[in-house]
């Protein structure tokens, strides 16, 4: 399982970003994907997930309305949009899959067995 986040960047509060978690070498049909994110200083947080095989999406409660977690077709790219972000947005932001039969929600402390990215920069500047 390898997952490479991409689309971080340098961005000005108020603005928006799309995120980008590609899987190489296998499909998330059999997989729940999770976008989370880890700001210095503080604990890794799930912002995001969704399952391969029905589409169900799940979201931080402090998050709903800014993020929209997505797939494409071939299930091969998981995407993060973000809009209205703010200082307080900036973090690394890492995708993670687990197999769907292990997968118990994206809350800490996490359960089961979790591949991770390398994570993309994401910096708001006020």
């Amino acid at each position: 399982v390898q997952l490479v986040e991409s689309g971080g960047g340098l961005v000005q509060a108020g603005g928006s970003l799309r995120l980008s978690c590609t899987a190489y070498g296998f499909t998330f049909d059999d997989y729940a994907i999770g976008w989370f994110r880890q700001a210095p200083g503080k604990d890794r947080e799930g912002v995001a997930c969704i399952r391969g095989r029905d589409a169900g999406i799940c979201y931080s409660d402090s998050e709903q309305g800014r993020f929209t977690i997505s797939t494409d077709n071939a299930k091969v790219t998981v995407y993060l949009q973000v809009i209205n972000l703010k200082p307080e947005d900036t973090a690394v932001y890492y995708c993670a899959a687990i197999p769907l039969r292990q997968f118990r929600g994206f809350s800490s402390p996490l359960r089961g067995s979790w591949s991770w990215g390398r994570g993309t920069q994401v910096t708001v500047s006020s």
